[in-house]
């Protein structure tokens, strides 16, 4: 854009209340965002101290009584004597070193975050590769292959029992290619991220895991013709169908041993605690403890990942639309704890910043879970280097609202969300400890 449609300001007449905007590389300044609305006088120091010579603004998201003000010719600097010339020398290097603290602190907690979000993406795509390897090889080589899978089970187990703070991440990409696996380990992940505070010991939590990524084995045995259909096109056998896979997939589990928990959970997942569900309309009390946070947990997923991708719901609008309209289905108390450990704005929402920026959320923080870490928008930065900030550590700023997608450009969404599904996965440390945690 030329600069003939920008808005500048020279230093001496910036002011308190203008929305400025800072072309510089973000890790090259002390602030939290390249461009924000100046709040008191020591922003306005901080700001000028990077000496630029003029600075962008945009006028018509300042405060209106300051734009004529801040526009209006500067003052014309008073005259100092030769021997003045170093007054200020102290105050501005004690100024530079406190900038350059601070650039070095967040360019340190940059470089933390990513490395730990690759921690995260190897340690989930080796949890895909055994889901990979547990429906190709359940029935051809059950025993080694439930070994695996219970290893798999049993590192998560330990993860949300021993630690209840572990962060849950969105992962903005799907790395490794395994697609058709990401339901079941999402629904494992999110089942079992509730489990402690529903009073599961590690047996119970080790059996619940299992029937979770292995709740839809039954599909094994329905045509492809008929999965790889939109289910909105099914005809009424074509749906008789594919409801089968439970009964199928209840048979199956039963062939290969499994406890009397797990195989409820595989015979029980499309059960709604009202009894609207099925195949045998059990009512909540008639399900067992583990098929019930199950069933709540399969739907959530289906929502945010549909097989047409087109009526996805955000993780906000999924979670709304079952509390406001459907939460006779499910389990009342495992509900209202999903809501709670997804937060609010759970991860992969769409926001907007108290500054007025937006932003998706990328992981949530349990024990603030208002202030999750987000992503943030920013046209002049490549999304690669992409600002993110943990609001825990931004009290400054605050979401103000969650956002449809389909009302955001195109090209915003594109930056904020490139993935076409949404897949979960922790790591164990907890917020305060993030990037040592244990992974599978």
């Amino acid at each position: 854009m030329a600069d003939s449609e920008h808005h500048y300001l020279s230093p001496a007449q910036l002011r308190v209340g203008v929305f400025v905007i800072l072309d510089l590389p973000w890790l090259s300044h002390s602030f939290a965002l390249n461009s924000f609305r100046i709040r008191d006088a020591g922003q306005l120091a901080d700001l000028r101290a990077l000496g630029l010579k003029r600075y962008r603004y945009d006028p018509r998201r300042c405060d209106p009584p300051v734009v004529a003000a801040a526009e209006a010719p500067p003052p014309q600097p008073a005259c100092r004597d030769a021997g003045d010339s170093g007054h200020d020398a102290a105050p501005e290097r004690a100024l530079s070193a406190t900038q350059d603290q601070h650039k070095a602190e967040r360019a340190a907690a940059l470089e933390q975050h990513r490395a730990r979000i690759g921690e995260v993406e190897r340690a989930f795509v080796k949890a895909a590769s055994v889901m990979r390897n547990l429906n190709q090889n359940l029935v051809s080589r059950p025993q080694p292959t439930l070994e695996e899978m219970n290893g798999l089970v049993g590192q998560m187990v330990s993860t949300f029992l021993e630690s209840p703070d572990a962060t849950l991440h969105v992962l903005c990409d799907r790395p490794g290619g395994e697609e058709i696996y990401y339901h079941s380990l999402n629904v494992a992940i999110l089942s079992l991220m509730l489990a402690a505070d529903l009073g599961f010991d590690r047996d119970a939590a080790q059996n619940l895991g299992i029937g979770a990524l292995i709740h839809d084995i039954g599909l094994m045995e329905i045509p492809g013709k008929v999965l790889n259909k939109n289910p909105s096109e099914y005809t009424s056998a074509e749906r008789r169908l594919r409801e089968l896979h439970v009964e199928y997939g209840a048979k199956l589990a039963g062939r290969l041993g499994v406890s009397n928990a797990v195989l409820a959970v595989v015979a029980e997942h499309h059960e709604m605690a009202d009894g609207s569900g099925y195949p045998k309309g059990l009512s909540g009390s008639a399900m067992h403890p583990a098929a019930r946070i199950v069933s709540l947990v399969n739907h959530y997923d289906s929502l945010c990942n549909p097989f047409d991708l087109a009526k996805a719901l955000t993780p906000h609008e999924a979670l709304s639309l079952m509390f406001a309209k459907h939460r006779s289905r499910f389990d009342a108390r495992a509900l209202q704890l999903l809501i709670k450990k997804l937060g609010v704005y759970p991860p992969g929402s769409f926001v907007q910043l108290s500054n007025g920026a937006l932003a998706t959320v990328t992981a949530i923080n349990p024990s603030a879970p208002l202030r999750p870490t987000v992503l943030v928008y920013d046209q002049n930065i490549p999304r690669e280097d992409a600002i993110v900030l943990d609001l825990a550590k931004e009290p400054e700023i605050a979401i103000t609202k969650a956002l449809r997608p389909g009302l955001l450009p195109p090209a915003v969404v594109a930056y904020l969300n490139p993935r076409k599904h949404i897949s979960y996965f922790f790591d164990g440390a907890g917020p305060e400890q993030a990037g040592s945690g244990r992974f599978p």
